[in-house]
């Protein structure tokens, strides 16, 4: 237990010291997952200072079999994180935010009754990126989100998408 924690404090130190990169002002691009999350999401990057930015992606989806039943499902859904992000080396990043969200979904049920809520929650996200010599930005991430108001399992959902955005 005692190296498990040593080794988290000093991984905390690491990322704590390593070289921040000049990040892009703006980035807009999509963001496309899977899993349980969304499906696809309109992004935008705003960066606020030499290694933080605010993340606004508004997402939607159309599935079936809703929480494991015959249903067919629509939903949207935005979310905002603020993100912290160091250079790894050359054009590498690792970055790790928190925020929230809000949405809604309505789905039919097997006697066609309609059915809506909405829902917020809260994120955390966590990814690696590169930016090319050109304005292009490509993103790996990991997003678990808290709450959902019934549309998550369990109140959980998470997804892992790929970021492709043009930095301006």
């Amino acid at each position: 237990m005692k190296k498990l924690i040593l080794s988290a404090i000093m991984l905390i130190g690491l990322a704590f010291t390593a070289e921040a990169q000049d990040i892009s002002k703006n980035a807009l691009g999509l963001r496309l997952g899977g899993n349980n999350g969304f499906g696809g999401e309109l992004s935008y990057q705003r960066g606020l200072s030499k290694n933080n930015r605010l993340e606004l992606d508004l997402g939607w989806r159309n599935r079936s079999n809703y929480d494991d039943h015959d249903y067919d499902d629509n939903a949207i859904k935005l979310a905002a994180l603020y993100q912290w992000v160091w250079n790894i080396d050359g054009g590498f990043n690792w970055y790790a935010g928190v925020g929230g969200g809000a949405g809604n979904y309505s789905y039919d049920d097997k006697n066609d009754k309609r059915y809506s809520d909405t829902f917020v929650f809260a994120a955390g996200d966590i990814g690696l990126e590169y930016n090319f010599d050109f304005p292009l930005l490509i993103s790996l991430d990991f997003r678990p989100e808290f709450g959902g108001n019934g549309y998550y399992k369990n109140n959980y959902g998470s997804d892992i998408a790929l970021g492709l955005r043009f930095q301006f």
